[in-house]
């Protein structure tokens, strides 16, 4: 009797302490499973290059349409919480790397699936933990031992054949070869050397702008910073050589009073001493920045008519409305930096000659039906922009989502060096050596490295579905060609094989130009094993319940 009611009490604190719903063990797994792999389902038919497209409509009836992983899981409201992981997943992928989103979120999910399976087996969440660990470890290095080659050692064109690649899925794959040279010739032009640490590529120096109208085929390249802006007005010169650029975060305007104070004047004479002064006050300012030998100016924010005037006098260009990251970049080209404000250490008023950025060159140039302000010959870093054009906003929306992919994919080769073959020939070569590496292991960690093989092979199999074509048949054939190829020493070359997706058959990827970065392959493993064994450690899920609100007593 006392054990009875010891339990019904206990319960009863359990009811009390937990104002919500509470899942333990086998249901939470399964439901975290369940739900990551619905959120999978949504992006496998967009993979690859013969991929399909999602509409996506919010509330207020904005459409996207896109294949790109990352971007559809943000416009998705996903609500599971295990989900979510998913979407950071996604998230994180595109900032590390910017390609792969789409894989990097099937994996996850296939490896969560199959060790859900395993736990039902009766095979412990730990030990399953521990065989992905072994297998992730043991992959990256498989990747950069056995798989990846130098680029140096490939044909000139390999970094063509790359972005090729990348843009396989995106809409600009009709005009490949045409945008692969701009991509490469916009991210070999942003090089940085510096000599005490690796050569890098700040793909951010890139400036993408998009301009309605024309077809993909006009889209331009300018060897040049380019900013969608113009002089403040027509009699400011268009072209400044040797360029003095200022770059400023507050108004060049008359000063106002701040929210709330006001002067009460009683003498109207007083009225125009204050217009004076005011008038004064800005043109000390506007004097500071071009004492210091500024003949270009920069502005977040407005410039008042008499400050134009004042810079017409003086022979500088002035732009203002310009966008905030814009100017930081252009800081980053051309050794400046961006200036919040004249005060200086004394109280008094000053502009600082090492703030000005400089450049070869700064002009005003028409393209298309626009004209824009283009900044060439920067001191730091070489900067290069691309003006995409195309029929409508979402095609250019779009259009912009690939080319960030593609100078992403060449970024990673650049500073990393390696490459790998596509066409799920990385993944179907490490399926069959875990599967190889499974049989060295003599606890229960083995059967986990087989699942973790089995669930690589979910790429390759969702490439052939996606193509229309047998995926049972076309992936067997394509692991055979690499287990000859790390047994056979002769038959080395197959390790190189991958699907080609146009004929259904394996094929040498690297001799088709079929090729990947290793960096991202090696941060899609590693990214989708970590978000699966954060998702698998979970056993108690507590889902409280919204508080209600008070009642109103006077019932409004």
């Amino acid at each position: 009797y006392q054990r009875r009611v010891r339990g019904w009490f206990s319960k009863k604190r359990m009811a009390l302490f937990l104002d919500g719903e509470r899942k333990k063990d086998q249901d939470v797994r399964t439901q975290n499973a369940t739900a990551c792999y619905a959120l999978a389902n949504i992006l496998k038919s967009s993979l690859g290059p013969t991929g399909l497209d999602k509409m996506l409509v919010d509330q207020i009836g904005d459409v996207t349409i896109s294949n790109d992983g990352a971007t559809i899981l943000k416009k998705l409201e996903v609500e599971h919480p295990a989900a979510k992981v998913l979407v950071q997943l996604a998230d994180l992928q595109d900032q590390e790397v910017g390609d792969g989103t789409t894989s990097v979120v099937i994996i996850a999910a296939e490896l969560l699936k199959r060790a859900n399976e395993l736990v039902k087996t009766k095979i412990h969440p730990t030990s399953i933990i521990s065989g992905y660990r072994v297998a992730m470890r043991e992959a990256c290095n498989y990747i950069n031992e056995k798989l990846a080659i130098k680029v140096d050692t490939l044909e000139k064109n390999a970094l063509h054949n790359l972005a090729k690649t990348s843009m396989s899925s995106k809409i600009i794959v009709t005009e490949s070869d045409f945008f692969a040279d701009i991509c490469v010739k916009a991210a070999q032009r942003v090089k940085s050397s510096n000599t005490e640490g690796p050569v890098k590529y700040d793909i951010s120096c890139v400036n993408v702008l998009k301009s309605p109208g024309k077809s993909a085929k006009d889209t331009m390249f300018i060897e040049g910073f380019a900013l969608n802006c113009t002089v403040a007005s027509q009699a400011m010169p268009k072209k400044i050589k040797n360029a003095k650029i200022a770059l400023l975060d507050f108004n060049l305007d008359i000063g106002k009073m701040p929210l709330g104070v006001e002067i009460k004047i009683t003498n109207p004479k007083a009225i125009e001493e204050i217009q004076k002064k005011e008038a004064e006050l800005l043109r000390t300012r506007l004097k500071l920045i071009i004492d210091a030998g500024a003949n270009v100016i920069f502005t977040v924010r407005g410039i008042d008519d008499l400050a134009v005037k004042l810079m017409e006098q003086h022979g500088v260009m002035g732009v203002r409305r310009c966008k905030k990251s814009d100017l930081k970049k252009i800081a980053k080209a051309t050794g400046g930096k961006l200036v919040l404000n004249l005060i200086n250490e004394e109280g008094g008023q000053s502009f600082d000659v090492s703030s000005l950025g400089t450049a070869e060159l700064v002009e005003q140039i028409r393209v298309a039906d626009e004209e824009l302000i283009t900044i060439k010959g920067t001191k730091n870093i070489s900067t290069a922009s691309i003006i995409l054009r195309g029929a409508n906003s979402y095609m250019l929306d779009e259009m912009e989502r690939a080319v960030h992919d593609v100078l992403c994919a060449i970024k990673r080769t650049l500073e990393s060096g390696y490459i790998v073959p596509g066409g799920g020939a990385v993944e179907a070569a490490l399926a069959m050596h875990l599967e190889s590496f499974a049989k060295t292991m003599g606890s229960r960690e083995q059967l986990a490295i087989v699942e973790f093989a089995h669930a690589l092979l979910s790429i390759p199999k969702t490439l052939a579905v996606n193509s229309a074509f047998d995926a049972t048949d076309i992936v067997a054939k394509l692991c055979t060609l690499h287990t000859s190829a790390q047994k056979v020493p002769e038959k080395a070359q197959f390790s190189r094989f991958g699907l080609d997706l146009e004929n259904g058959k394996a094929i040498d990827n690297i001799e088709a130009g079929i090729l990947e970065p290793s960096f991202s392959k090696v941060k899609c493993i590693k990214f989708a094993t970590e978000a699966a064994i954060t998702i698998l450690r979970i056993d108690d899920l507590i889902q409280l319940r919204p508080k209600a609100e008070p009642r109103d007593p006077h019932g409004h």
